[in-house]
């Protein structure tokens, strides 16, 4: 992790890490976004963020099971930005899960809360990402 300046988030701070295949992966990937997150200063909601990280990571272990999922955290000047890279070719897609589902609305919550979300193919597979806008800084109100 990269350490920031002045209590601000630092312009283009960037990791990636490779997580265990299987149900562990979730948990690695909620600690990456919260050490990112604590390191760089982020003033993202930090539930959000990992709750977002968890749905997408899941949706990796589940359809490119036994494969390799790596998540990827960077932060620019006004967003949180978090990729989980998998090596399904199949694109997500919004499921409209009735309400006595069980499971199928990870997606949703991601497109509601994120401020962008999306996807692109990869050669060895796909990316999946959502970004957060930056809160406003509390201290910085005007009269």
């Amino acid at each position: 992790m990269h350490t920031t300046v002045s209590g601000r988030a630092a312009e283009l701070q960037a990791c990636r890490v490779r997580l265990a295949p299987g149900p562990a992966a979730a948990a690695e990937a909620r600690s990456q976004v919260r050490a990112a997150i604590a390191a760089w200063k982020v003033p993202v909601d930090e539930d959000v963020a990992v709750l977002l990280t968890s749905e997408l990571v899941t949706n990796a272990v589940t359809h490119a099971a036994g494969q390799t999922i790596a998540v990827g955290i960077r932060c620019t000047r006004d967003r949180l930005r978090v990729d989980v890279y998998d090596m399904s070719s199949s694109p997500p897609v919004l499921a409209n899960a009735p309400p006595e589902a069980e499971a199928g609305r990870g997606l949703i919550v991601v497109a509601e809360l994120s401020a962008e979300w999306g996807s692109y193919p990869t050669l060895t597979g796909k990316v999946v990402y959502f970004t957060l806008a930056f809160q406003p800084d509390p201290s910085r109100t005007t009269p």
